[in-house]
């Protein structure tokens, strides 16, 4: 069975997918933010993390492949800045969800009522 996709969107299940393993991680979040905020290399990423310039480019590739950032060269420097358009796709499919669940939540309080 397919599963229902309440929210109208260009985007694929394997795009929503993507989209929602990549927010699962705390760095990967906290590198979106960032970027929604001001533009940054990944050198400049790196710096506020404990971890390789290596693993925090991982983190950045996660992120543009599921189009939640995206880059921009200027000379040899690799500029992230995070896609609000993505952001709001994936806000957009979590409250279609959400009122779907209300919806069922409060056809069961009427049925539970009429007894």
């Amino acid at each position: 069975m397919v599963p229902h996709q309440p929210y109208e969107t260009d985007f694929s299940d394997a795009d929503v997918d993507r989209i929602f393993r990549a927010l699962a991680d705390a760095t990967r979040r906290d590198i979106v933010r960032r970027t929604l905020v001001e533009e940054a290399s990944v050198s400049e990423l790196a710096e506020r993390y404990a971890m390789s310039f290596a693993a925090v480019r991982k983190h950045v590739n996660v992120l543009e492949e599921a189009g939640l950032v995206s880059n921009n060269r200027i000379g040899r420097e690799r500029r992230i800045r995070g896609n609000p358009e993505t952001i709001r796709t994936a806000q957009g499919l979590l409250t279609s969800y959400e009122q779907l669940w209300r919806g069922r939540i409060d056809r069961l309080d009427a049925f539970l009522a009429e007894d």
